[in-house]
């Protein structure tokens, strides 16, 4: 019996493909590790083929990097609905899906590295593209981050701010893939609490930031993250111990007394001044 004759695809569909295939290989392994004659293998065509749509594996790893790219800025991307506690929260899993299914390619993504290794090209044109291409994702974050604050010029501070942010969940994806000791769940609500703390800490220093800060919480609902933060934060905050009776100065009856509040911290523990020696 003859064969069924395999479907021909057009230039644009096979070069989609190959980044396809390249990119589930370097998804699950170190790009150096994959060959080109697996790649070959997986795609269904000869080695010599792959290299009719592609100079070599530099230049496949490169489309596929950009396409690794343009999908995780997509999970930046999300509708304004709900407090900006839930929207972050929802891009956090979306982003961390991204990160546990390409755990290799996204160390290589973001670390840049490999894209200089992989051989068959100019390194150093290499390693600025791959810089490029990471740069563009982390553009494209910052920006859908202050489109749900509803801001078009930040103020150099929150662009700071932000940009930290983003650093800080990259960061944060990175080292949790190097060993998974927290999980996964936690992380993502602890990144969306570090981008409210991030975000309060500097509106101290910035009363336009501060205002921005307290919108964003007037907005949050009663049992929101931002919410819960405030809550545990609270219980951090040691209570001022009450002066000892001992030590509490007696009041003449036949004296009017009006009640002093002093708004110099008590300290507790705080040594007393040396007694001046007697004559």
């Amino acid at each position: 019996m003859a064969k069924s004759a395999r479907r021909r695809m057009g230039v644009e569909e096979r070069r989609e493909q190959l980044i396809t295939v390249a990119l589930d290989l370097f998804g699950s392994r170190s790009p150096e590790d994959v060959s080109i004659d697996e790649i070959a293998e997986r795609a269904g065509i000869s080695r010599p083929l792959v290299y009719h749509y592609f100079p070599g594996k530099q230049s496949l790893y490169e489309a596929a990097l950009r396409r690794a790219a343009d999908e995780l800025s997509a999970r930046f991307v999300e509708p304004r609905e709900g407090s900006l506690g839930e929207r972050l929260l929802r891009v956090m899993g979306r982003f961390f899906d991204f990160v546990e299914d390409h755990g290799p390619g996204f160390s290589a993504l973001m670390r840049g590295g490999p894209a200089a290794a992989v051989g068959g090209g100019d390194v150093p044109h290499a390693a600025g593209s791959a810089r490029a291409t990471i740069d563009d994702v982390r553009q494209a974050a910052y920006e859908q981050i202050l489109a749900h604050l509803e801001v078009e010029r930040p103020s150099a501070r929150l662009a700071l701010i932000v940009r930290s942010w983003v650093s800080l969940a990259e960061t944060t994806a990175l080292l949790w893939l190097d060993g998974r000791t927290v999980a996964r769940a936690d992380l993502e609500v602890q990144l969306v609490h570090d981008f409210v703390a991030l975000a309060a800490v500097g509106a101290v220093a910035d009363p336009e930031l501060a205002d921005l800060v307290r919108d964003l919480l007037a907005q949050e609902p009663p049992d929101g993250l931002f919410a819960d933060l405030l809550t545990r934060l609270v219980t951090l905050v040691p209570e001022a111990p009450e002066a000892p009776a001992a030590s509490r100065v007696p009041q003449d009856p036949h004296v009017s007394h009006t009640p002093h509040v002093s708004h110099t911290p008590h300290l507790p523990h705080a040594p007393r001044a040396p007694e001046a020696p007697r004559v």
